[in-house]
């Protein structure tokens, strides 16, 4: 059985610390194997003895403690409120008014174009009358109607207004057909249809 004595692990560990110093490719590996300990030595220490946040009895949420009134201001909140309106303040309820002497043009003029109707009409050209007394909102409705299906030739009288607001107008305008309820609004070209009834 060998005998062990310090002049033994002396010679070992003067082995050990000149190994190094051996040759240049000595040196070079023991200076990457120190470099390379020290870097994961500065990652895992501070993971090791750093605080780690409080965590409360359920999983997945942390705790926070007081930072005694030194922390900064609030984060900004806005967004958790409603979103903004793109009004600024309340539409004004419609009122009435008396009937406006161009929306009953405009509705009288409409009840016309929309009876022209003779054989042989195209659908573009029965629209092409009726495209400056209407919205644009409403024309795209009144291509899908087959002009030669509308059951009325003439206009046999003058327009009724119906309900007359500031911005708005409902007038009935008799037909040899049906009778034509027709809704006028203001826009910012001037008056035009937005909305057509017949009643029998």
């Amino acid at each position: 059985m060998p005998i062990r004595t310090n002049r033994g692990r002396a010679a070992v560990y003067r082995r050990l610390w000149g190994w190094p110093l051996r040759s240049t490719a000595h040196l070079t590996v023991s200076l990457v194997v120190l470099a390379v300990l020290l870097i994961a030595a500065g990652v895992v220490v501070p993971k090791l003895v750093g605080e780690q946040p409080q965590r409360t009895g359920r999983a997945g949420e942390i705790s926070v403690t007081p930072d005694d009134g030194k922390a900064g201001p609030p984060p900004n909140r806005a967004s958790s409120g409603p979103l903004p309106t793109r009004l600024s303040e309340p539409r004004e309820s419609p009122t009435s008014a008396p009937p406006n002497g161009d929306a009953m043009r405009v509705a009288e003029q409409f009840a016309a174009a929309w009876v022209n109707h003779p054989d042989g009409i195209t659908n573009e050209q029965w629209l092409a009358g009726l495209k400056p007394f209407t919205t644009d909102e409403f024309l795209p409705t009144m291509s899908t109607v087959d002009p030669a299906n509308i059951p009325a030739t003439r206009v046999t009288g003058q327009p009724v207004p119906v309900n007359s607001l500031t911005s708005s107008l409902e007038a009935e305008v008799p037909t040899d057909g049906p009778k034509l309820s027709i809704t006028v609004v203001s826009t910012n070209v001037g008056w035009r249809v937005s909305a057509l009834d017949q009643a029998g």
